[in-house]
């Protein structure tokens, strides 16, 4: 069994949903604390000039954990991303069998940032086509109190049942590998390759929201990522 974690972000990227892909069960560390500037509350969508931001307005002070940040109604964000998706996709080919759900979401109400995030990760993996099972470090009982990023990691392993945790490529430089050698449990490095495709405009920009990948691509993409897997190898 593999396992890989990942605080929720805002219509996350494609190396997200690659890893979620790759592993048997995949944790929302939705209580870890929110990191202003980075991706729990905005990314990037295509344009003709390059790429936008897609950002969700939060009410929040310094600590506060990412269920603890509230989002600002009182702006018009919602309203500003749906004109971004249908504006900057509207010669996309899978546009209207997309946009909808994405709509859909933008319409729900949520009671805090952590919620806004785990409903845009499971909208956008079914749209993909990632299968593997989403679950809640909030819900799962028997974890250590105020753990430290590694013991959190491990007491999941754990607690999952999982001798194998899949981490991201830049994980070698702060993890502390011996402490999962002493746990038991293997880990692997996630090697991710972005795949090139076709986007609505000219030249490809990488490192987007899953959004464009699916704008274009459609419904089921992720077999565009496990080919590029595949070549990579």
């Amino acid at each position: 069994m593999r396992l890989a974690a990942h605080q929720p972000q805002y219509l996350p990227w494609l190396g997200y949903f690659d890893k979620m892909d790759r592993v048997d069960r995949f944790v929302l560390l939705d209580t870890v604390q929110f990191k202003k500037n980075e991706w729990q509350n905005r990314n990037r969508i295509r344009t003709s000039q390059g790429w936008q931001w897609l950002t969700v307005p939060v009410h929040h002070r310094f600590p506060m954990a990412l269920d603890e940040v509230t989002i600002d109604e009182r702006s018009s964000w919602r309203r500003k991303h749906r004109e971004g998706l249908r504006q900057q996709y509207a010669r996309a080919p899978f546009r209207d069998t997309v946009l909808p759900a994405l709509e859909a979401l933008l319409e729900e109400s949520f009671p805090n940032l952590a919620a806004l995030n785990i409903r845009t990760v499971t909208v956008l993996a079914g749209l993909l086509g990632v299968r593997t099972p989403i679950l809640l470090a909030s819900t799962l009982a028997d974890l250590p109190a105020d753990p430290g990023a590694n013991e959190r990691l491990i007491a999941l392993c754990g607690r999952l049942g999982c001798s194998t945790y899949l981490a991201g490529d830049g994980g070698e430089a702060y993890m502390d590998l011996e402490a999962y050698r002493r746990a038991g449990i293997r880990v692997e490095f996630q090697g991710f390759r972005h795949p090139t495709y076709r986007q609505v405009h000219d030249g490809f920009e990488p490192n987007l929201s899953a959004v464009d990948i699916l704008m274009n691509l459609g419904r089921g993409a992720i077999r565009r990522l496990r080919e590029s897997r595949e070549v990579a190898v």
